[in-house]
């Protein structure tokens, strides 16, 4: 289900592997949002929480979930992705991932 400005969220939540939050900051920053702009998406927001190594944010598509899945797919075989994940070491330790409804 779309919101009511007609876009589909996704959530994402990361725990960061022990003393590399301000790096994986700095590079989500520098290289993920750049390509998954370029991709259509739109970041909603994002939270570090230190105090647990976590880091949340949102991503949005305009359109349904079935629009959101498409983008998704292209993002995951892209270039720009490829790109950003290229010689960065793995600083999330588990990932939640889902789409989310707006209900506020």
């Amino acid at each position: 289900m779309a919101d009511d400005d007609g876009r589909t969220v996704q959530l994402r939540r990361y725990r960061i592997v022990s003393g590399e939050l301000p790096a994986f900051i700095d590079w989500w920053r520098e290289r993920i949002v750049p390509a998954r702009t370029v991709h259509g998406f739109q970041v909603e927001f994002a939270y570090a929480i230190p105090e647990n190594d976590e880091f949340v944010w949102a991503v949005s598509v305009a359109g349904d979930r079935d629009a959101f899945r498409a983008v998704d797919e292209r993002y995951a075989a892209s270039e720009e992705r490829r790109a950003a994940f290229d010689g960065v070491p793995q600083r999330i330790d588990t990932a939640t991932i889902t789409l989310a409804d707006r209900i506020a």
